[in-house]
């Protein structure tokens, strides 16, 4: 066994040691050889080592300047700086300045985002409709969101995960058969279905503890703040610190997210909707998350806070759907039922009459569940139009509420298949510059959907409409 072990790490350790050196000997090089420079009109970058780079990017395209520092960046004082235009095509829209001194990483963020005036004082962007000036603090970390973070779809794929590699280390060391007999010793001659129970209920803790320590590196100390200068400052990390800037005047709303786990137990999370998120950078979903998941009167809160609202637009009584937009949603969900059902039963046949019981068995479970979930979505279904947004929300397993600003809508697609002409619906797609770049009031009642539209944006829809029939019956405001 020792033996194994030590011509295992004999293999393992000399690569990673060069790996780790070879990093170390790039990294220093790629610092001396980076220059950059501010100018009133350009932020000017030289790098490369064998092909030599000269960026020169326009200080009014800049959209995001962020800093990132990992445990051995903060020891050092340093810091990752990251910053880009927000363009869609390649990379030459971003440039990445690695490692620079915190309090510089610091200046240059203030200065590259100088160009992001705050608007006068008074103006949508300036002040609450109340009147009230809302700078400093929006919302400052609480532990008790923590009691959120297992509730997530990760929870089960982490332990999963955990499972597999125990499996996967114990074959490579030769202990695959003792670990099996271990863990079958632990329960003696129980049932077959408390062994199954007990061993599940084990992966969610181990995924729940996964899920739990992920959480806490990515969000600890989080803090949301309105700077002077018209921007929204976000700082997270336990571990690894992260600092996203946002220009309010890039804000075209938000939305509320409500992971299924998290909604039951009255949880959400904030995204802002604004533009200069490309579409292809990695982190862009955490780049847009101003508040993690919390209870939902406080996302609530944080969203009117945000968008400089006494209230919530998302929190507005949404006019429901059609009754048959019901009906879509059932014949959906059970005809995902249907077709696993109909692969078990194929392969039960082709294979083994096992899988024809795992099918009824199955089918038992999933066709209530599925049900459930059509219902709920469509209680989700509703629209409203205000003064200054669109609210739209839907969905069931993500549910998500987004109140987009009426002036950044800059187009719409109206969808209508063959089966929601016929029972009257109509899907209609507000698009905008911002987020991702479109935002769905799905199967609403035609003429409902098409007078919205029209409302919305007066002007933009009108040349392209016809008469059309009264709205289908449709339930009360929720």
């Amino acid at each position: 066994m020792g033996s194994g072990i030590g011509f295992a790490l004999a293999w393992v350790l000399p690569p990673l040691l060069l790996v780790v050196i070879g990093g170390g000997a790039s990294g220093e090089w790629m610092w001396r050889v980076t220059r950059y420079r501010v100018d009133d009109e350009r932020f000017h970058v030289h790098t490369g080592v064998v092909v030599r780079k000269r960026l020169a990017l326009r200080r009014e395209r800049i959209r995001t300047v962020d800093l990132t520092a990992d445990p051995v960046l903060r020891v050092l004082g340093t810091a990752t700086v990251r910053v880009g235009t927000g363009e869609q095509a390649g990379t030459e829209g971003s440039v990445t300045l690695w490692p620079l001194r915190r309090a510089d990483a610091e200046a240059l963020r203030a200065t590259l985002l100088a160009h992001a005036a705050r608007p006068a004082a008074g103006s949508a962007a300036g002040t609450g409709e109340d009147g009230e000036e809302r700078d400093g603090a929006l919302v400052r970390f609480d532990r008790r969101w923590i009691r959120f973070a297992p509730l997530s779809f990760l929870t089960p794929a982490l332990g999963a995960a955990a499972a597999g590699g125990l499996i996967q280390v114990s074959e490579w060391f030769g202990l695959q058969d003792e670990l099996f007999e271990s863990i079958g010793s632990w329960f003696g001659l129980a049932p077959a279905v408390l062994i199954g129970v007990a061993m599940g209920v084990g992966l969610f803790v181990v995924g729940g503890v996964a899920t739990v320590a992920l959480w806490v590196e990515s969000w600890w100390n989080h803090t949301l703040d309105r700077q002077a200068d018209g921007t929204l400052h976000v700082r997270r990390g336990l571990l690894t610190t992260r600092s996203i800037t946002l220009e309010e005047a890039r804000l075209r709303g938000v939305e509320v997210v409500e992971p299924l786990p998290a909604r039951l137990a009255g949880g959400a999370r904030v995204d802002a909707v604004a533009t200069g998120l490309a579409q292809g950078e990695e982190d862009k979903t955490d780049s847009q998350i101003l508040l993690p998941v919390a209870p939902k009167e406080l996302a609530d809160r944080v969203a009117a806070d945000v968008l400089r609202e006494p209230d919530s637009p998302t929190a507005v009584p949404l006019r429901g759907h059609p009754v048959a937009a019901r009906g879509r949603r059932l014949r959906w969900a059970l005809a995902t039922v249907l077709v696993t059902e109909a692969v078990l039963v194929l392969l039960g046949v082709l294979l083994t009459p096992v899988l024809l019981h795992i099918a009824w068995i199955s089918a038992l479970v999933l066709v209530p569940v599925a049900v459930l979930l059509a219902l709920d979505a469509y209680r989700a279904l509703g629209h409203a139009l205000t003064d200054r947004y669109l609210v739209a929300r839907s969905g069931t397993v993500r549910r998500a509420t987004v109140a987009l600003q009426r002036r950044g809508i800059v187009g719409w697609t109206v969808r209508q298949s063959v089966f929601q002409r016929r029972a009257g619906l109509v899907t209609v797609l507000a698009t905008t510059a911002a987020g991702s770049g479109a935002y769905a009031v799905r199967d609403a009642a035609e003429a409902d959907g098409l007078a919205m539209a029209d409302a919305a944006v007066p002007g933009l829809l009108r040349p392209f409409l016809e008469p059309v029939s009264a709205p289908a019956p449709h339930p009360p405001a929720r």
